[in-house]
């Protein structure tokens, strides 16, 4: 299909890679400051939970250069917000529920004196009980939402009757988005209590409603605009709504230009991050390993709030069949509510949480078993025809999960490194290799139907060249590069002809987030329909002009040809707007097909699954718990590539993300409930040299049988569950310890140096019980 094109399916550059390796590229902070600009910081709390018996901000108001302090009583309209339930107040209210919290903000002539008022604040405090875990609110029943339970069959029967039963508990920590550009906005007060707010978010729209909302006055009155983000991961899907919201309270109150940039501690320690979970099963299946029943239960650490605690767990339930047919399941999500930053959206937002609970799960069964975890998995796949149904009642109609793990099975030799890792293991006392392949099915769509739609707006100039603006934004993932390849290809001109503007509340409403891997399907079927409607309007113009019928004109190659006559689409345009041709259009579109019961968790939440799988290669030292990967194996399913040297970029990006989360990045929270990672100094993201030395990745040969966007695939978050080999690669190292090969490793992630440690020492005691225990017989 894609050979016919001539823009879609190349490999062309960014569209800003010019301005990011010359450093022109603006961002919110780059952006040239009015006059009489101030600058924000935000005092937050130093307790998790307690009531304020007093607060003394006297030191700050005085303080050099200060013009404004505010808290929550300055908010003149809504002081509670928050994505869905209205549960998270702007400052603290009376009493602070984290350690962290924004409690109150000042505005100063500078940043820095601003940052240094902010820490005069005397704040008196009387601490209350506090709960600082997942595990300790579901003993409390402290919720966030209500719990959430789906099953089907009689669970308890099978797994009391099995003939093998695993049970056990998997600690899965959470992630911290740390995008390379922290939180930022920059709010310009107008006229007649117009309010124009500069943010880094992913949901333009959101970050109007919210400051609208607070300020107490109509949407019509605040535009949010956002030319590019320099990341964003899901933590600026929701959460720079408090940033954007603290700078307009603060313009609104002085009457000048305000600009508030978090530092990176506050930005970490105010903000939240993927959802850490403690995961409980219980599982029955037979000699071969195949699943017969399943008991799971999920407790997550949701916060001080709600945020999108809700549609995160209802993901990871979604997400728990992975590529695997599951007959008869109880699974239960607990939205726990605790006294820490509130969590949010992450890339994969809980998808990958579920995917690697049932693929530890499935590790665990082979481990049991003594057979390779792959053809445990195998037999365990989805079937084409039978056994496709998913637990949310949605049948399987594009599995292609057999032939993609088959083709990387062989192109990675896994059958021929299987035996040299274990005969590598066999000869070495104090380094163990270790080997994965595993596979990915991820759900594409918001969960949330309403949110399955997108517009644009396309204007033609008389130049030839087109503007187009969409409601989607750009975090360098390289959205307004496809949508711009789709509006070149649509109106049949080359890539330069075409620019994408910021995204601008005031051109594009009512959008959805750039989130649940959505970005180009959406907004690149919205800038389609546009096309085809200013096309529409064009061709009935060169028909009547040329004498030929509409559908005999076509728009190619800087051209249009319309009968015997081929005009320079520059020339064509300039004569169309002198016979009053409109040269612009909006475009929209809605996802087709999808559904969903938010009380049953059942219907078709998804429009289609994007599949992969990746193998790993990983040698662990087992006197310190060190660890390198040595080599990487990817095969992800794109559809038809756009672009495929972006897709291939968001892969390996979203591969190494997910190894970093199952690895080195680790959250802690001390016994006050103070984060202590909250620095690059204490929190460790991948670098270079975490980047296998052999990294092959290729894109499947495999166009979406849906109506997509040119019948490629989202690729933003599917392929970040991939670095899940990488964990379950340690854990068959750690399990070399054991020659016997049934060791059953306690690996918890994220698999850091100590993890590791610590499992390789409970095989070892293990393999200690068990020889005193033969001696004994």
């Amino acid at each position: 299909m894609q050979q016919q094109h001539r823009t879609v399916g190349q490999s062309l550059k960014h569209e800003s890679a010019h301005l990011h390796v010359s450093g022109k590229a603006n961002y919110t902070d780059d952006i040239p400051q009015r006059e009489g600009t101030l600058h924000a910081a935000i005092g937050t709390s130093t307790r998790a939970h307690a009531k304020i018996k007093a607060m003394d901000l006297s030191a700050v108001k005085a303080a050099e250069g200060v013009i404004a302090v505010i808290t929550l009583d300055d908010v003149p309209g809504d002081k509670y917000l928050g994505p869905f339930l209205h549960d998270e107040p702007v400052f603290a209210d009376e009493e602070v529920l984290y350690y962290g919290q924004p409690v109150f903000a000042v505005a100063a002539t500078s940043h820095d004196l601003a940052r240094r008022a902010a820490k005069l604040a005397k704040i008196e405090y009387e601490d209350l009980p506090a709960i600082l875990t997942a595990e300790a609110a579901a003993e409390a029943k402290a919720y966030v939402l209500p719990p959430v339970h789906i099953h089907r069959g009689n669970v308890e029967e099978k797994l009391a009757n099995a003939k093998h039963r695993v049970t056990g508990t998997f600690d899965l920590g959470g992630q911290e988005q740390f995008y390379l550009e922290g939180q930022i906005a920059y709010a310009l007060p107008g006229e007649d209590g117009d309010m124009h707010v500069y943010t880094s978010t992913q949901h333009p729209s959101e970050m109007q409603f919210m400051v609208a909302h607070a300020l107490g006055q109509h949407v019509h009155t605040v535009k949010a605009e956002c030319r590019r983000m320099g990341g964003g991961f899901g933590g600026k899907e929701t959460q720079s709504w408090m940033f954007a919201v603290i700078a307009a309270l603060l313009a609104r109150k002085s009457a000048k230009p305000v600009k508030l940039r978090a530092d990176r501690d506050d930005d970490m320690m105010i903000t939240g991050k993927r959802h850490d979970f403690q995961i409980l099963y219980d599982i029955a299946h037979d000699d071969d390993g195949r699943i017969q029943g399943l008991k799971i239960e999920y407790r997550l650490r949701c916060g001080f709030s709600a945020d999108l605690s809700g549609p995160v767990g209802d993901r990871a339930i979604f997400h728990t069949d992975n590529a695997y047919y599951l007959d008869e399941f109880d699974i239960l999500s607990i939205r726990g509510k605790t006294n820490t930053q509130s969590n949010t959206a992450f890339r994969g937002f809980g998808g990958p949480q579920g995917i690697i609970a049932i693929e530890y799960m499935i590790d665990t069964i082979a481990r049991n078993l003594g057979k390779d975890p792959l053809d445990v998995r195998k037999i365990n796949f989805y079937g084409k025809t039978d056994r496709n149904v998913t637990p949310y009642q949605m049948t399987v109609e594009d599995n292609v999960i057999h032939e993609l793990v088959a083709e990387l099975e062989e192109t990675s030799e896994y059958r021929k490194r299987r035996k040299e890792v274990d005969e590598f293991n066999a000869n070495n006392k104090v380094l163990k290799k270790g080997l994965a392949l595993v596979p990915v099915k991820f759900g594409i769509s918001f969960t949330a139907t309403q949110f399955n739609q997108a517009g644009a707006l396309l204007h033609v100039y008389t130049d030839g060249s087109v503007m187009i603006n969409h409601g989607g934004t750009e975090m360098g993932q390289g959205l307004n590069t496809k949508v711009a390849q789709v509006v070149a290809e649509e109106l049949g001109l080359s890539i330069d002809h075409v620019r994408v503007s910021a995204t601008d509340t005031s051109k594009v409403p009512n959008t959805s987030a750039t989130a649940a891997s959505t970005g180009t399907d959406l907004n690149g079927k919205a800038a389609q329909d546009a096309c085809v409607k200013v096309k529409e309007q064009l061709a009935a113009f060169a028909a009547e002009r040329y004498g030929c019928k509409p559908e005999e004109v076509r728009f190619a190659d800087n051209h249009v040809h319309a009968g015997n006559e081929k005009i320079a689409f520059e020339e064509f345009v300039k004569v169309a707007y002198t016979a009053r041709v409109p040269l612009w259009s909006s475009g929209f579109y809605r996802t087709p097909k999808i559904h969903y019961d938010f009380k049953t968790l059942t219907g078709r939440p998804f429009f289609y699954f994007a599949y992969g799988a990746s193998v790993s290669e990983v040698i662990i030292d087992t006197l310190t718990g060190e660890s390198r990967l040595l080599r990487a194996d990817v095969l992800h399913d794109v559809g038809s590539s756009l672009n495929p040297a972006i897709d291939i970029g968001q892969v390996e990006g979203g591969f190494i993300q997910g190894a970093g989360w199952l690895t080195t990045e680790e959250l802690w929270w001390n016994k006050d409930g103070k984060l202590m990672t909250h620095a690059p100094s204490t929190y460790k993201i991948p670098s270079v040299s975490d980047v296998p030395a052999q990294f092959n990745t290729r894109l499947y040969n495999n166009s979406n049988k849906e109506e997509s966007i040119y019948h490629s695939k989202a690729v933003g978050e599917p392929p970040l569950p991939l670095g899940m080999s990488v964990f379950l690669a340690l854990r068959d190292a750690v399990a070399a310890v054991d020659e016997s090969g049934h060791a059953v490793p306690p690996l918890m992630a994220p698999a850091t140096a100590e993890s590791i440690l610590n499992a390789v020492e409970a095989v070892k005691a293990a393999n200690k019980a068990k020889a005193v225990e033969t001696e004994t017989v």
